[in-house]
């Protein structure tokens, strides 16, 4: 007897509310910033806008300006030195230039911070090399500035514009860069007039996701004496025990992050007419040899080596110091295993609110899941801050509300059962990296014929079968790798974790963010030297993907 295949719309209403749910979740912070902040004393914005916002607005746009020119010039360059040329190092080269983005700002910051301090290894050797009396005799600029900020932000963050500007100088023509040629243009003019105009949408893709990394950061900031709007947001709770300022300043920040949003749209839309030569020659690399091979990748080496060697080096140095000679640090072993099993935890509930909302929209596409994944791919696009500052209203009602319960129904008085459980940082973190769960299965999903589908619902399996038993077997790896990033990015999230952590609960970040606000870096670095290698996984798994891609 024949099966009789469902209908269409059999059983997908369910998706359809399970996503609707999970966009519910995301959207939680943002109304609840929205009502604290226009909740809270009004005579506090006169308040703002006079003393607060004008200076921390000016560090953050000069902080933003300064750290877009420079990973436009790193990321951009690089990538056209390692597409448009041919030399010795070159292929170590290509996936050496993504290692920076292993280490978080703040532990670059730490690093350099110790590094550059004027009695630090850095200016000690050089006044020895010179035969120097002091600090007096020779001083490099402070590290800690605003300009030292940009310095080590742009280092760690060009990556972003690397990637995406390489991509597309991979798809460009060869013809349109031959004829600019043959109209007596060099190789540097065929890349200002010709190469540049054609990849500024990836230039811009690449550009914003910096900048949205930048505005999220708060420790290097802080270390390093930026007086950001996520600075003004922490300190303001932290400190003033404000959470109705801190939700306005974060009122500010959003429009701000709305900016790089539209900024990041643009350069999506626009890539499309840029993808037109993704089928034609490509451009054949010229050979450097001798010095020209040589200064190339020396030149190549130089954002590797301050991005990422010198400071993994300085903490490979300090943890091996440390070790020696105080031993290995009290209860380092424990915060490890908090944040694993913290990470751990958020992991699986973010790659599995990803798989329902990538699965929706493959199996009842429309308006709805349109949106609903939309939706779900904001909470990347909140700060850290920002989004602890929007979960802590409504978990801290709804805590309350659990307390008042216990105590009327059962007798018992609750505590913070959400704030003080580490519950709220799953929740943050699978919020915050909902998109990168979701985008990658999604990837994934896009690989599956829909014939199989089809086959299946024809037989009389339903939705949720067919993903059971077929599509979980043939994505598990874009499971895996998004389970991966998610995993490494939990571990890594600073300023959420500051603010929604229980006072019980130590991170492997918040350890290594409480030694340097005291200075003794040295009892910081196995921590930061922990995150980093945790942190190398998937970037040398993402320049492995790069290599093994195929060349269009």
């Amino acid at each position: 007897m024949q099966a009789n295949p469902p209908s269409r719309g059999h059983g997908l209403r369910g998706w359809r509310i399970a996503t609707g749910l999970i966009a519910a979740l995301v959207l939680v912070p943002v109304l609840a910033l929205l009502v604290a902040a226009l909740g809270g004393d009004a005579g506090l914005w006169p308040h703002l806008l006079a003393h607060v916002l004008p200076p921390t607005l000016f560090d953050t746009a000069v902080l933003l300006a300064g750290v877009g020119v420079l990973v436009v010039l790193l990321g951009t360059g690089s990538a056209w030195l390692v597409t448009a040329y041919d030399f010795r190092g070159r292929g170590v080269l290509d996936w050496a230039l993504l290692l920076p983005l292993a280490v978080p700002t703040y532990i670059v910051a730490y690093a350099y911070m110790d590094l550059l301090h004027p009695i630090g290894p850095v200016q000690s050797f050089v006044r020895e090399l010179f035969g120097l009396a002091g600090p007096q005799a020779f001083r490099l600029p402070e590290i800690r500035s605003l300009g030292g900020c940009v310095f080590v932000l742009g280092f760690v963050l060009y990556p972003y514009v690397y990637l995406t500007t390489r991509a597309l100088f991979l798809m460009q023509s060869a013809s349109l860069l031959e004829a600019a040629r043959s109209l007596g243009a060099g190789r540097g003019g065929v890349f200002v007039r010709v190469a540049v105009p054609l990849a500024r949408p990836a230039i811009a893709v690449g550009t914003s996701l910096a900048l949205m990394e930048t505005i999220n950061d708060v420790g290097a900031s802080e270390f390093l004496g930026a007086r950001t709007l996520t600075i003004s947001i922490y300190s303001t709770w932290v400190n003033r025990a404000d959470l109705a300022g801190a939700a306005q300043i974060a009122l500010a920040m959003l429009a701000v992050v709305a900016a790089l949003l539209a900024l990041e749209h643009s350069g999506r839309r626009r890539q499309r007419y840029a993808a037109s030569a993704q089928r034609a020659r490509r451009m054949a690399p010229q050979r450097l040899h001798g010095a020209s091979g040589l200064g190339a990748l020396a030149l190549g080496a130089v954002p590797v080596l301050i991005g990422f060697v010198a400071p993994t080096a300085y903490l490979v140095v300090e943890t091996i110091e440390r070790v020696r000679f105080a031993g290995f640090p009290t209860g380092l072993l424990r915060t490890a295993l908090d944040t694993v099993v913290l990470s751990a935890v958020a992991t699986a509930a973010t790659v599995l609110l990803g798989l329902l909302v990538a699965y929706a929209a493959r199996v009842a596409p429309g308006a709805w899941s349109r949106s609903a994944e939309r939706i779900a791919g904001l909470g990347y696009a909140l700060p850290g801050t920002v989004l602890a500052i929007g979960l802590l209203f409504p978990l801290g009602a709804l805590d309350g509300l659990i307390a008042d319960a216990g105590e009327r129904w059962f007798g018992v008085a609750g505590g913070l059962l959400l704030l003080g459980s580490g519950a709220a940082l799953v929740y943050a973190y699978s919020v915050r990296f909902l998109a990168v769960a979701s985008g990658g299965i999604a990837a994934g999903l896009g690989r599956v014929a829909p014939a199989l589908d089809q086959a299946a619902r024809t037989l009389g399996e339903r939705s949720g079968g067919v993903l059971r038993r077929i599509h979980l077997p043939l994505i598990r790896p874009a499971v895996a790798a998004a389970a991966l990033l998610v995993f490494v990015d939990c571990m890594k999230e600073l300023p959420a974790t500051l603010l929604l952590r229980p006072l019980n609960l130590e991170t492997l970040s918040t350890r290594l963010y409480a030694e340097a606000a005291r200075g003794t870096y040295e009892e910081g670095a196995i921590a930061a030297l922990i995150i980093v290698a945790a942190g190398l996984i998937p970037v040398l798994l993402l320049a492995r993907v790069g290599r093994n891609a195929p060349r269009l």
